[in-house]
């Protein structure tokens, strides 16, 4: 597969997606730039419209694009200097990138979501295609039929060991790729279609201007504010963070930003002394932009972003936290979205005892659950604007820990890979109509304050005491540290500080304690890390 592994080099391309200092490169510079670095291998088809073999037959997003360069200059010695890299790269996803419609199912390999199940209706795609790396690389790039062809080869000619590998050596794995997998994948995703013929054509959204928004991060919370946009240069701006998490700490920071294909915003944020990265998308109308942040050396610690922008006309709720009251009980609710005008209100059974503050782009207020309530899902409004959801309950009937299944990996230890975090939540649910948990009917409560440890998944775990030696679970906020990297002599065999652990979320509901579980494999570290899994 076509990885980055953690050399200075591979830092500096990974880097190069974000990198905004740098003067802005004119398109026919880039051109230029391509011209004289590429054109040794590649030949012109045409200079009108430049047009150039194998790269001017593929469409993919800026992380495609980065690894396709990037693997040129690891396995083909291409030398280019880091400003040239980022302007072709710049030059080749507005040119030839993605149409929004075509990244939505595969977003999730750009917003570095690792712990992603990959679900694919063509099992074939899965065996022929994501055994070795995510399908969403496959699916977050367009051919022709030629060039899809042109892939099957170079996989093999680049990895001969592939028609060896588990899922190939039991098939004819050569004539399956060139005479299945070639149609089918052009079929699925192909060079030329509406989608993109219609973005290309379309108006782009406007960054410019201010940014209601909401974050959530596992083991933090919820917190919002305002981030302010403003232009540099031509698809180039500065960016600006106000805020405060739930308990009133702070949420500042400033960074700059790059925009490619006219909707794909890629940013670097100093969040609190914290280098922080922005994968978000914005909507068609320039109206929304979601997606994830993640600090730079740490892609595991993210949080969920979600914006509205602050304009005349534009009015929605984007996020309400938190989401949930018990019976009886009051507490503070605030809603966050863009012109908020008019009444609050958060459903049946709760009463909106005072409004504590009110901005254009949120407002908060006491609530307060009626006595005896039962256990309901409300819409949420303010004046004549409708979103979010808003729980009321008596009492918890289940509890997930989410994720159900995820890694963490070993490292430190003088290594050169950092240790990889996992981070859980207690989403409680309350018994439908039927009253019974763990069915369709169920109502979602939201996420609850939980306590955290963890067990030996199985006979195996419990024998080599992985509890002991793959890491340690914070009990109060569902944060779990690995061990270190390296053989442990400790251990049987010597071996590493891997292992097979359950997780375990234990709620207080009243007189009751409720538990949840799930998954936790503790493993080896992750070497190849490129910018698309």
């Amino acid at each position: 597969m076509n990885t980055i592994i953690k050399s200075p080099l591979a830092l500096a391309i990974t880097a190069a997606l974000t990198t905004t200092a740098l003067p802005a490169i004119a398109q026919d510079e880039a051109v230029k730039i391509v011209q004289s670095k590429c054109l040794a291998c590649h030949t012109e088809e045409s200079s009108k419209a430049p047009q150039w073999s194998r790269i001017s037959h593929q469409r993919k997003t800026p992380e495609g694009w980065l690894m396709t360069i990037g693997r040129m200059q690891m396995m083909h010695g291409l030398q280019i200097s880091d400003d040239e890299r980022s302007a072709v790269v710049k030059y080749l996803a507005d040119r030839q990138g993605l149409a929004p419609e075509e990244t939505t199912d595969y977003r999730y390999a750009m917003e570095r979501r690792l712990d992603t199940m990959e679900v694919f209706d063509d099992s074939q795609l899965e065996e022929m295609c994501a055994r070795c790396h995510s399908g969403a690389r496959v699916g977050l790039q367009r051919r022709p039929a030629a060039e899809w062809e042109h892939l099957v080869h170079f996989h093999l000619g680049q990895w001969p060991s592939t028609e060896y590998q588990a899922l190939a050596r039991d098939r004819d794995w050569f004539p399956i790729a060139l005479n299945e997998m070639v149609p089918k994948l052009t079929k699925m995703f192909p060079m030329d279609n509406d989608n993109w013929k219609q973005w290309q054509a379309a108006t782009k959204p406007d960054f410019v201007g201010e940014w209601s928004f909401a974050v959530h991060q596992p083991g933090r919370g919820d917190g919002s504010g305002v981030m302010k946009v403003e232009q540099q240069e031509a698809d180039r701006y500065s960016v600006t963070v106000e805020g405060q998490w739930a308990d009133g700490t702070p949420l500042k920071g400033f960074g700059s930003a790059i925009v490619y294909t006219g909707f794909e915003w890629r940013a670097q944020i100093d969040l609190g002394g914290v280098q922080m990265r922005q994968v978000l998308a914005a909507s068609k109308d320039g109206m929304n932009l979601s997606g994830r942040v993640f600090e730079t050396a740490h892609d595991e610690r993210g949080m969920e972003f979600s914006a509205a922008k602050a304009t005349t006309g534009n009015s929605q709720i984007i996020a309400v936290y938190p989401q949930n009251l018990k019976s009886g009980e009051s507490t503070e609710v605030t809603i966050v979205g863009s012109g908020l005008k008019g009444r609050v209100s958060l459903g049946k059974g709760v009463s909106v005892e005072k409004v504590l503050s009110r901005t254009y782009n949120s407002v908060t207020v006491l609530a307060k659950a009626a006595k005896g309530a039962k256990t309901s899902a409300n819409g949420v409004s303010v004046g004549a604007v409708n979103g979010g959801q808003f729980a009321v309950y008596d009492k918890v009937d289940q509890v997930k820990v989410m994720p159900a299944f995820t890694i963490a990996r070993v490292g430190g230890n003088g290594g050169s890979t950092p240790k990889v975090q996992a981070r859980f939540e207690a989403e409680a649910w309350g018994a439908g109509a039927d009253g019974k948990a763990g069915t369709d009917d169920d109502i979602r409560i939201g996420y609850l304050p939980a306590s955290w440890h963890v067990e030996p998944f199985d006979e195996a775990a419990k024998a080599d005491n992985d509890v002991h030696f793959a890491g340690r679970m914070n009990a109060a906020s569902g944060v779990f540290t690995p061990g270190n990297a390296g053989p442990n002599p400790e251990r049987r065999m010597s071996t590493n500080n891997a292992g097979n652990l359950k997780v375990v979320a234990q709620v207080q509901d009243g007189d009751q304690i409720l538990t949840g579980d799930g998954q936790l494999i503790v493993t080896v570290q992750r070497w190849n890390d490129a910018p698309l899994p």
